[in-house]
């Protein structure tokens, strides 16, 4: 029993690290390339709790070997544009205007079912709508609204926009992200000032954000 613990515990931590590696694509961004890579990676990595008595370095040497491809094919294809086409195909326009081409679809193996149900997923259920309408490679679909569907934004209006972006977080369950702090233009005692004038300590606070404006929203930790 103990033997198969620790070779599960060490299979895991190997295909962790390689993943870690690899990227940080989500499965609905993997390429056909990527996808497969991970389904080899998944078969390899069952294999040392499916036959106890298989040497280990039969599953981890293909892990290894593996992992090192595909950092090699990643790193070769951020300088060819011929080898991205190869591994990851191109994205297809298959809505023109407003129409529907049929050619493209076909070329793409891609059904009316599953163009239609992803341009009601994008809140688009009249093709007339679409201006144009991309297959991208991972499957998914990218969609241009025509002028008349776009939503109104505040250059239409010539009005200047505020200032905006990611809120920065300063405190996550009652520990200081001195890091964040210091990316955001403040120290330690900035916030502790803050802090004490609301009548808190850093230990209390769950969660503390600042936004672009530089103002704090504090969650603080639920008393227990």
């Amino acid at each position: 029993m103990w033997q198969t613990i620790w070779r599960t515990v060490l299979v895991y931590i190997i295909v962790l690290i390689i993943v870690r590696i690899i990227g940080k694509r989500g499965i609905g961004q993997l390429s056909p390339f990527d996808f497969v890579v991970a389904i080899v990676l998944a078969e390899l990595a069952t294999m040392p709790m499916q036959y106890p008595n298989l040497p280990l370095w039969h599953s981890i040497l293909p892990l290894l070997i593996l992992a090192l491809l595909e950092i090699v094919l990643s790193f070769a294809a951020l300088h060819s544009y011929r080898l991205r086409r190869l591994l990851d195909g191109q994205p297809q326009i298959v809505i023109k205007e407003g129409r529907i081409l049929k050619r493209e679809l076909r070329r793409a193996r891609y059904n009316l079912d599953d163009l239609m149900a992803q341009l009601r997923e994008r809140g688009y259920p009249d093709v007339a709508d679409v201006e144009t309408g991309v297959l991208e490679t991972s499957g998914r679909l990218s969609v241009v609204p025509r002028s008349h569907r776009r939503p109104l934004t505040p250059a239409d209006l010539g009005i200047a926009p505020p200032r905006e972006g990611l809120p920065v977080v300063l405190v996550m369950d009652g520990t200081v992200i001195k890091e964040n702090l210091r990316q955001a233009g403040r120290d330690l005692q900035w916030l502790e000032r803050e802090l004490s004038g609301m009548g808190l300590s850093a230990g209390r606070v769950f969660l503390a954000t600042m936004n672009c404006a530089g103002q704090l929203f504090i969650n603080e930790l639920d008393s227990e």
